[in-house]
């Protein structure tokens, strides 16, 4: 991997700070200052501003930060789903990079599979009664192999006893 440029070395270190309990409490203990503070300056406009226009900074590069992280995670998950679509030898290639489809193409792939597991589950529903049958044939013939068997003894008691 090559070493990353100082602008992403700076998103990272963000990133991963902003997420912690020590940015929250950071957070928490400035808002308490600029509310300390308020009576100070008379909780005049500029006052006022300060938080606003900090607060409105903040917010705007942390979307950037985050719509950042949410594309590096989002890359770094599909990459890893196209590993293992190519180790697997019955899987479609056709989802390696599904995500550069259009959103018709998602729509038709959806469908596709969504039908694909209705017909599975009828498929192992179908199995299922299947094997139900068999387990009822299998009853029965026992219970007629048994009802022989019994007619059998009795029929050969029955000569014995003749006898």
């Amino acid at each position: 991997m090559k070493n990353p440029n100082v602008f992403e070395q700076i998103a990272h270190k963000a990133m991963n700070f902003t997420g912690t309990t020590a940015a929250f409490i950071g957070s928490v203990c400035l808002i308490l200052v600029w509310v300390i503070t308020g009576p100070i300056f008379d909780f005049s406009d500029t006052w006022q501003l300060v938080i606003n226009t900090g607060t409105t900074i903040v917010t705007f590069l942390m979307v950037f930060l985050i719509q950042r992280a949410q594309n590096k995670d989002s890359k770094a998950l599909h990459l890893k789903l196209d590993e293992l679509i190519c180790a697997l030898e019955n899987a479609s290639n056709k989802l390696i990079d599904i995500e550069e489809g259009t959103e018709e193409d998602l729509n038709k792939l959806a469908k596709h599979y969504s039908k694909l597991s209705t017909l599975e589950e009828r498929e192992e529903q179908k199995e299922e009664e299947l094997e139900e049958i068999k387990a009822a044939k299998e009853q029965v013939q026992q219970s007629l192999q048994d009802e022989l068997n019994t007619e059998a003894r009795e029929s050969h008691d029955e000569q014995e006893s003749r006898n």
